[in-house]
């Protein structure tokens, strides 16, 4: 098996809330992708005292070490007990009723000899590429079916937060899990796998620079640091040009690419 994972921060001036890696069992045998990208609160108060970074570490943690240690429970039970075990390490400390409280995407795959599982919650991707090079996209699209005037708008999108008609993100709440999309490919199938956040996604989502089939040909031959380097470059370029896509001009950007053995 052979991966690469490469994160860049939206700004020098702020610390990068994504988060992800790649595990490999003791046994040798199958693996786990978990990615996540942290939600940036607006402004004010989100009943927290801590960081988003603090609670995608230990989210992406809890997942990490469940997902490859629990073989027998649905990646759906791994989320709602990695937010659960999250949830307990700062309750005492912090308001986790409130709408704002951290949160982030989730991209979780994980391997054996005979299947792949995946789980995606809101705007993070999962890409699953077949031997004939064909490339499937597993996406929560919850979040593009809310209107772009709502979402500029904090106190409209306060209310479709983890709400039923709106949208879904893991936060404090360990149902939440069951919203996500998840899904079982058999293992000859998948020769290779990649889990973007929506920073990375823009190559493909806001710039249509290409299809997904072109954007893992991009991780295929430069590398997540590639396909990272090539969404800044236009956005660079799209910020020259005055262009407002976006409400956040850079965002955290992270990818994350798996080649499966035999693949």
């Amino acid at each position: 098996m052979r991966s690469d994972v490469a994160s860049l921060p939206g700004s020098p001036e702020r610390p990068n809330e994504d988060w992800a890696t790649v595990t490999l069992p003791a046994s040798g045998c199958g693996g786990t992708v978990v990615l996540l990208d942290g939600v940036t609160p607006p402004a004010g108060d989100d009943g927290c005292v801590h960081t988003v970074p603090w609670f995608t570490a230990r989210l992406g943690g809890a997942l990490t070490e469940l997902s490859a240690s629990r073989p027998d429970m649905p990646l759906s039970g791994v989320l709602s007990l990695a937010i659960r075990r999250t949830a307990d390490a700062h309750r005492d400390t912090c308001d986790l009723s409130h709408v704002r409280t951290p949160q982030a995407t989730v991209v979780l795959a994980r391997w054996n000899e005979t299947s792949v599982e995946h789980l995606v919650l809101s705007d993070s991707v999962l890409l699953l590429e077949s031997p004939d090079g064909a490339v499937r996209a597993v996406l929560d699209d919850r979040l593009d079916r809310v209107p772009a005037e709502v979402l500029r708008s904090l106190a409209a999108t306060d209310r479709l937060r983890n709400r039923e008609g709106g949208f879904f993100t893991a936060a404090a709440d360990p149902a939440v899990a069951e919203r996500a999309v998840t899904g079982t490919t058999p293992r000859a199938e998948v020769r290779a796998l990649a889990a973007l956040t929506d920073g990375a996604s823009r190559w493909v989502d806001l710039f249509a620079e290409g299809d997904w089939t072109d954007c893992f040909g991009v991780l295929r031959e430069e590398g997540p640091h590639g396909l990272l380097h090539r969404v800044r470059t236009l956005e660079a370029a799209d910020e020259r040009a005055g262009g407002v896509r976006r409400w956040k001009r850079h965002d955290d950007a992270t990818a994350a690419c798996v080649e499966l053995p035999g693949g």
